[in-house]
């Protein structure tokens, strides 16, 4: 990747900021379109109009541009080289001058990224090939104000600090204003950012201890990209971090990031449904405590934050009620300890397969993979193209995630699937091994790596932390579903007749997202105002109803990676911000 600063790169990009807003000004179409590129993309992240959409193609743009500018207003933009100096870049095999500006509109405070089509021996002014605009919740915070006076002088016959959070988080004489479904990092994520905007969000998790939807997986459990990606904002991690991140590490900084930023939390807390109230536009939202006793609050938003991993994946297989031994789902499975010299089955072969494999593995169990469908393998060196943004010197963590956010669906596939045929030379031999001893492999939809594959369907790759070379090597046996007849009492019977021992199945098939969620806890009919959630719509190029106003009034989702969390959280707290404030439409 190119990463040239230059004044002539400053320049043009200068120059094209103040032609796009003059054009904006004007509300000339003709000329704004004349802007952008015959491919183009305006990624709009809660910038110059509310939903998260992107929208393709000048006269589109232009189009759309004129339209929302009518509501919000943007003017005064400006370069921002205080924060990133405009430079000269290579992106999917394209020249580009990449920088960063701010606006104002009428609801705060903008920033945004231009990438301009460049070449050095042509005379023709640059056009933009992709921009994006997103308000700028730090800056509207600051505009707000709303910090403690700094005074130390205080009433020491009032109750103390510890005693009042006690009487916030029982919320005996008030309501959330938000419920967050979930304690993972996507749910603390929406919470700090809501708290920030003035917002009481309670956060509602089942299990018993903040963190232990991390803690209480498998042992062996670990981030699979670098600690660098994964920061929380407000509180990122010290440099003295592991570089790959244990679950319990991660478990611990939830609590920890809960803790220090005074977020509202129950623990043991089930949700069991909520009924939207036309006549108060709030939710009556019924919880279980641990105790056992029902709890029902009034929020006038709910966030469903247990993210693309949240109920177990039970798939029928056909004959396995013959088999006597133990079956389990990989959320259920810690270690592989007493399995020790005893033959298991593990179903799957994505992440989670191989880990629990490689764990079982270790502890001396006769470990055999069945493999379901095809599956991404690639080394943990490969991995790391995908995340290059965040790795290495650079700017500040807030300009990464601007501008890897400022990058369309369209593009990051072509930029993708250039970097996975770099991940096929990188790891050929690896493939080759694997290949050998039959294991079936696929490098993404249309090629284009992991990241479209976990945005469509959650899973379906690996990176090799040992597992494959196990598999490889016939460490961890490897069989084919389809080359299975039938679940016997003591393993599988395959179609030869061959039969492999078992004393237990782990299930690693995955989990329910959240249409299975709506349903199952808000109804047919909210489910059918939802529609589809994540997986990209064809429309917008964007994750259907994630981080922005969906069809059922009140209701949200978040969750995904913890950059996404990181990035996202933002659009979705500003949001509700403007419909409490009566600027956009519930």
């Amino acid at each position: 990747m190119l990463d040239k600063r230059s004044p002539e790169a400053a320049q043009l990009a200068r120059r094209w900021i103040s032609s796009f807003a003059a054009a904006l000004e004007r509300g000339d179409e003709a000329l704004l379109a004349r802007l952008f590129d015959r491919e183009s993309y305006w990624r709009n992240l809660s910038g110059i109009s509310w939903p998260i959409r992107t929208f393709s193609g000048p006269e589109a743009i232009a189009r759309e541009l004129r339209t929302r500018s009518g509501i919000s207003q943007p003017s005064a933009f400006d370069l921002d080289i205080d924060r990133f100096t405009p430079r000269e870049n290579v992106i999917a095999e394209r020249r580009v001058i990449e920088a960063l500006f701010r606006f104002s509109t009428v609801n705060g405070p903008g920033e945004g990224v231009v990438r301009l089509l460049w070449s050095p021996v042509s005379d023709a002014e640059p056009r933009a090939w992709m921009m994006s605009t997103v308000l700028d919740i730090d800056g509207i915070c600051r505009q707000r104000g709303g910090q403690e006076t700094l005074s130390n002088m205080r009433d020491f016959g009032e109750p103390s600090w510890e005693e009042k959070r006690k009487a916030q988080l029982a919320y005996t004489d008030r309501e959330p204003d938000v419920l967050i479904v979930g304690g993972g990092h996507g749910g603390v994520s929406a919470a700090a950012e809501l708290k920030r905007l003035g917002y009481d969000a309670l956060v509602i998790d089942r299990l018993p201890r903040v963190g232990d939807n991390w803690r209480l997986r498998y042992d062996g459990l670990k981030l699979h990209n670098t600690w660098h990606v994964n920061h929380f904002r407000y509180l990122p991690f010290p440099v003295t971090m592991p570089g790959y991140l244990p679950k319990d590490k991660i478990a611990n900084w939830i609590e920890f990031y809960v803790d220090a930023l005074d977020l509202n939390f129950w623990t043991g807390t089930a949700f069991e449904h909520a009924r939207y109230d036309e006549a108060t536009k709030s939710w009556i939202a019924s919880v279980r405590r641990s105790d056992g006793s029902i709890r029902e609050l009034m929020p006038k938003h709910i966030v469903m934050a247990s993210s693309v991993s949240g109920t177990p994946n039970i798939p029928t297989i056909p004959t396995i009620e013959n088999f006597g031994g133990s079956v389990v789902h990989s959320s259920s499975f810690r270690n592989g300890v007493e399995w020790s010299g005893r033959p298991v089955l593990v179903i799957g072969s994505a992440t989670s397969g191989h880990d629990i494999a490689q764990e079982l593995h270790a502890q001396g169990a006769k470990v055999t993979m069945v493999q379901r469908s095809s599956t991404l393998v690639m080394s943990m060196e490969a991995s790391a193209l995908y995340d290059s943004i965040y790795l290495g010197d650079g700017p500040p963590l807030e300009v990464r995630d601007l501008l890897n956010s400022a990058t369309p669906y369209p593009v990051a596939k072509q930029v993708h699937r250039a970097i996975t045929q770099k991940v096929k030379e990188v790891d050929a031999e690896l493939h080759e091994r694997l290949r050998a001893v039959g294991f079936k492999l696929d490098f993404g939809i249309d090629e284009t790596g992991w990241p479209l594959k976990f945005r469509t369907r959650g899973g379906g790759y690996y990176f090799n932390i040992g597992a494959s070379d196990l598999i490889a090597n016939r460490e961890v046996g490897l069989i084919q579903a389809s080359d299975i007849r039938q679940f016997v009492q003591d393993g599988v019977e395959m179609n030869d007749g061959a039969v492999i021992p078992a004393e237990a199945i782990v299930l690693a098939t995955g989990f329910k997202g959240h249409d299975h969620m709506v349903l199952t806890h808000f109804g047919p009919e909210v489910a059918k105002k939802v529609g589809p959630v994540w997986g990209l719509d064809p429309d917008y190029h964007e994750l259907r109803n994630m981080w922005t106003k969906t069809g059922q009034p009140g209701l949200w989702f978040t969750g995904g990676a913890f950059s996404m969390s990181r990035i996202y959280s933002r659009n979705l707290a500003l949001q509700i911000d403007a419909i409490e404030t009566g600027r956009l439409e519930k």
